[in-house]
């Protein structure tokens, strides 16, 4: 807040002071109607809405939830990217979002297993996406099949409890059995997992750099910054209409939004009190970091990808198994022209310039306290019109 606007609060008297002494009462915690889709469904469910009503809690790009599905055929789904959802200036080409198509089909078959199904699926059935921009073709059609030879993933358990920690980690550092499970977790796909922790001090202050440069420039970039900002909600209320994006419910901020001190509309300044305050609270969060985790791939088709999704939600799940967090730093992983030396930075740094591959996903990865779910739309809202009475 600069000091134009603290007058501005100021001469408001009497009424602004109320007003912000009632928000900061106010409890932070999301209201129940944002989080009711973390509750485990009716096993009565027909088996593809219990499966779907897992597969929604997957992780996903901006939390935006672009996951389509279409019921018309029996014992099949068929996914798609909700065209309404796409994030044009942080993921220009849809990469990310292609990712967290994978991360659903992939929590997806998680559930069938749990129920005895053999899950068949078939990416991109009519033909994948250009390169440039995804379309309405089906990223998947999935037939659920009865298998009394399918055993359940250990990994199931830890459907619900998988949540992104985006703060501070303690200082300890994951051990060995801890870092092994990860990796263990993504045996059989196209990936190739990394992880540094502390002890390698070059490599994680390069790390560490890269962060908070990439980091920096996706909140001084005007046009990536508004992206966030549109999906920002604020308030119980704005939290509990969407159920998607970047929930924000603390009461300063809540306060903020209800003096009209935080104009969504309009980039903040490069060095406005909001941009320092991000950057310092992600730099502290960054320098918290003890280890650092990757996925690459050799080829980076949009089947790839589906399967660099499959293979992250796995990997978050297998830390979570072990009490850690994770946390994805994708700004450097975005392919708009200001991040380029940041994208050839960590491609650098990880290896993966040299032998052509891409750097799918890069996270931070540790111990953290406890934290609560996003917010999820649940699962009458991925369904096409005609699905939703079924």
């Amino acid at each position: 807040m600069n000091r134009r606007q603290m007058l501005r609060i100021a001469g408001g008297g009497f009424i602004a002071a109320a007003t912000v002494s009632s928000l900061t009462g106010c409890d932070s915690s999301l209201p129940p109607e944002a989080i009711a889709a973390w509750n485990p469904p009716a096993d009565s469910l027909d088996i593809r809405r219990w499966v779907l009503s897992h597969a929604l809690l997957a992780p996903h790009a901006h939390n935006l939830q672009s996951w389509l599905v279409d019921l018309d055929t029996p014992d099949t789904i068929v996914l798609r990217m909700d065209m309404s959802r796409l994030l044009p200036e942080t993921d220009p080409l849809s990469r990310q979002l292609v990712i967290s198509q994978g991360t659903f089909i992939e929590v997806l078959d998680l559930a069938a297993r749990q129920r005895g199904y053999r899950t068949e699926v078939a990416m991109f059935p009519e033909g994948e996406y250009s390169a440039q921009a995804p379309d309405t073709r089906p990223t998947a059609r999935i037939r659920l099949v009865r298998d009394a030879q399918v055993q359940p993933d250990p990994l199931f358990a830890q459907v619900f409890r998988r949540h992104t920690h985006k703060g501070v980690y303690e200082t300890r550092t994951p051990d060995a059995a801890a870092l092994q499970a990860v990796r263990d977790s993504v045996k059989g796909l196209p990936v190739t997992l990394g992880l540094v922790t502390r002890g390698e001090e070059a490599a994680m202050a390069r790390h560490a750099q890269i962060a908070m440069d990439a980091w920096r420039t996706e909140l001084v970039t005007p046009r990536t910054l508004l992206e966030s900002y549109h999906v920002l909600r604020i308030g119980p209320k704005e939290i509990a209409q969407h159920r998607d994006g970047i929930s924000l419910n603390s009461p300063m901020v809540r306060a903020l939004n209800a003096l009209g001190l935080f104009d969504r509309t309009k980039a903040s300044a490069p060095d406005s009190s909001e941009i320092k305050g991000q950057l310092e609270r992600f730099n502290a969060a960054i320098a918290s970091t003890p280890a650092y985790f990757w996925l690459s791939t050799e080829r980076n088709d949009r089947i790839t990808q589906l399967l660099a999704g499959r293979a992250y939600v796995r990997a978050q799940l297998a830390a979570t198994a072990q009490g850690l967090s994770m946390h994805p730093l994708s700004q450097a992983l975005q392919e708009y022209p200001e991040q380029k030396p940041h994208y050839q930075a960590v491609h650098q740094l990880l290896g993966a310039a040299e032998r052509g591959h891409t750097v799918q996903m890069w996270t931070r990865l540790g111990h953290a306290p406890a934290i609560g779910p996003a917010p999820r739309r649940g699962l009458e809202a991925h369904l096409v019109k005609g699905d939703r009475s079924s």
